[in-house]
C-alpha cells in the first residue's frame, strides 16, 4: 500500500510547495495545500503584500509580478519560487476545500497555527 502525503502551510507557496516538489521527485504520492483566507506573497513593503485567491494559477502570479517589478521579485526570490511551483502543479489549493482529494495517511504542517487550522 502506497501512503498518501499532504504538505500544508499558510499560502501553499513556499514550505508546502518545496516539500511537495521534493517528495514528488522521489516518487511519493503527495499533495499540498494552504490554510489562509488568501494567498499572500511579499510585496514592495510589509504593508503591501501581493494577495491572490486560492485557485489563481502560479503562472498568472508569475506574470503579474514580472509586470509589476521584475527586478524586486527576482532579487527576493519570489520569481524563482513561482517557477518551481508552476512545474509542480497548476495553482495553490486551500486545505479547507480539499474534500474531493480524499483522505491522507500523513499530513505535515509547517506552523503551529496551520496545524490548529488543519485539526479544526
Amino acid at each position: 500500500m502506497k501512503l498518501r502525503y499532504a504538505m500544508v502551510c499558510s499560502s501553499n507557496q513556499n514550505r508546502s510547495m518545496e516539500a511537495h516538489a521534493l517528495l514528488k521527485r522521489e516518487g511519493f504520492d503527495v499533495s499540498s495545500y494552504g490554510t489562509g483566507q488568501h494567498v499572500k506573497l511579499p510585496g514592495p513593503s510589509l504593508r503591501e503584500p501581493n494577495v491572490y485567491d486560492f485557485g489563481t494559477p502560479y503562472k498568472h502570479m508569475l506574470e503579474d509580478l514580472r509586470r509589476k517589478d521584475p527586478e524586486l521579485y527576482r532579487r527576493n526570490g519570489i520569481l524563482t519560487m513561482l517557477k518551481r511551483n508552476v512545474a509542480v502543479k497548476l495553482a495553490p489549493q486551500r486545505w479547507q476545500e480539499n474534500a474531493a482529494d480524499g483522505t491522507f495517511d500523513v499530513v505535515l504542517t509547517f506552523e503551529e497555527k496551520v496545524f490548529d487550522m488543519v485539526v479544526e
